[in-house]
């Protein structure tokens, strides 16, 4: 069985990759894996680069377009469906506006695509935040919505997948709502961590130095020219440390009042996994070298979000470093859709219990007891609960 994939939100490719790698045979010898069929982006770069690396030979399959425009009534037919849908509203960093932001409501075209086609299944992917948003009510709205959606509903299995606890070089902690069609005989599980031990964790050390990078050849690995204050500054500063490091000489350190972001100025720490790769953020937030007194290239944030080498981000340098900190870690993604495919192929594989528990509405009750959100004098009432 080969599952027809669509995704909106898609990216740079990192979750269609990721997705495309597991070959699981049942039983009987019956080949389960995915086909992209269409993708969708706002972004032009990130369509280009998922049109180069995931479907060179079907570029028109990659749409560029604004979801809020998209004709989904004219999309080729799927059985598998993706989105990680945007974070804006619900990231920790930030303002948390949720379903009240411009981004917010956007999942609910994730919505708008199971219902128009009733796939077999369906991952939806965004940030840890999500869960508290809206006080908590913006996560158990999408639930509803999503484990209400198409003509059979789903079987939810939403989890906090610790990506480093699966072997990407990166403490990445990221909501997925995995959706098994309520009519199918078939349950999912959340896949048992393959690095469970922090002992065993990939560290950035082993990530950007085995292989070593070869600077002549390599891919999107363009240096950045810092400021001789920048270079001076990062040479007091420790493994794992930042800019509030309190032996950074007086006359080096930041003019900064108010919130201090420990991500500024950040060094990695050869010894562990890194901090969270992202994609915006002005000066000091573009992660730094543990031992160079420098930024992180593109091609190391990518070997961080587990890209090989070969895969190749086109746009100019910031662009490719908001592609690749916004995607999801090909390695995560390879995890989790490898455990659908075992559980449609009825493979067995080791698993253990998700973050939340029970059915929708049982989460509904004892979470929310009949709450009221209010925001910019806007109100969201679950009269249903």
């Amino acid at each position: 069985m080969q599952f027809k994939k669509g995704e909106l939100f898609c990216g740079p490719g990192g979750l269609s990759y990721g997705a495309s790698i597991p070959e699981i045979y049942n039983s009987a010898g019956e080949e389960f894996s995915v086909k992209h069929v269409w993708a969708n982006d706002f972004d032009e770069d990130t369509c280009k680069t998922f049109r180069h690396n995931i479907c060179p030979s079907n570029p028109d399959s990659v749409i560029h377009e604004d979801v809020r425009k998209l004709n989904i009534n004219d999309l080729e037919e799927i059985d598998a469906f993706s989105f990680g849908f945007p974070c804006n509203d619900y990231s920790s960093v930030g303002e948390k506006k949720g379903f009240f932001g411009e981004f917010g409501p956007l999942y609910t075209y994730g919505v708008k695509v199971l219902n128009r086609f009733n796939p077999k299944w369906f991952l939806a992917e965004n940030v840890s935040g999500l869960e508290s948003a809206n006080e908590g009510g913006a996560f158990l709205k999408i639930l509803e919505d999503l484990e209400n959606a198409g003509e059979h509903g789903y079987e939810l299995t939403p989890h906090l997948y610790k990506f480093e606890e699966y072997g990407v070089p990166q403490a990445r902690h990221r909501i997925i709502i995995v959706g098994i069609r309520k009519d199918l005989d078939v349950k999912y599980n959340i896949p048992k961590p393959t690095h469970e031990n922090p002992s065993s964790w990939i560290t950035s050390k082993q990530a950007l130095e085995d292989p070593k990078i070869d600077v002549k050849t390599a891919l999107n690995h363009e240096f950045t020219k810092h400021q001789d204050k920048v270079v001076e500054m990062l040479s007091h500063i420790p493994k794992g440390k930042n800019a509030w490091y309190e032996k950074i000489p007086p006359h080096l350190r930041l003019n900064v009042k108010g919130a201090r972001l420990s991500n500024i100025y950040k060094r990695l720490h050869p010894d562990y996994p890194a901090y969270t790769v992202t994609g915006s953020g002005g000066g000091g937030t573009h992660m730094y070298h543990y031992e160079e007194n420098r930024a992180l290239t593109n091609r190391e944030r990518a070997r961080l979000q587990t890209f090989p080498d070969e895969f190749e981000f086109i746009g100019g340098k910031e662009s490719v470093r908001k592609q690749i900190g916004m995607a999801v870690p090909p390695l995560g993604a390879k995890v989790i859709v490898e455990a659908v495919l075992k559980s449609f192929a009825g493979v067995p594989y080791a698993s253990v219990e998700p973050k939340w528990q029970g059915t929708v509405k049982e989460v509904l009750k004892g979470n929310m007891k009949k709450r009221k959100l209010k925001s910019e004098g806007k109100q969201l009432t679950f009269d249903n609960i």
